[in-house]
């Protein structure tokens, strides 16, 4: 993992670590907090068209509401893999790869069929 990342994710450690909460981390109720955070993330959109989101994000209010939601979808994610011994740096690295594969650019600009109808 790059420095920053590495550095977050003792940072993260150490607050998880002070509270004594990783007895509470089992990579099931990890994953499962990713998505009730995604879906919090998710309500930020609810009943509003895509034109209203995209002009939010000059709000300092729904701006500072999404950087938390984000965060903390990013942060269980972190938990994750370090619970399952996974660097997530390198993991993104390898899937961008394979969606190269997947969705090669003469196929796919402009589209946005799934690679299994291009």
């Amino acid at each position: 993992m790059p420095d920053s990342t590495l550095d977050l994710t003792h940072r993260l450690m150490q607050f998880r670590d002070d509270r004594d909460w990783r007895q509470f981390h089992t990579l099931k109720d990890l994953i499962v907090s990713v998505g009730i955070e995604a879906g919090e993330l998710l309500e930020l959109t609810q009943w509003k068209d895509s034109q209203t989101i995209e002009d939010a994000i000059t709000d300092p209010d729904f701006r500072t509401r999404l950087g938390e939601e984000v965060s903390d979808v990013f942060i269980y994610l972190l938990l994750i893999a370090e619970r399952a011994g996974i660097d997530l740096i390198e993991e993104a690295h390898r899937k961008i790869d394979l969606n190269e594969d997947k969705y090669p650019v003469e196929k796919a600009r402009g589209n946005a069929k799934k690679y299994t109808e291009l």
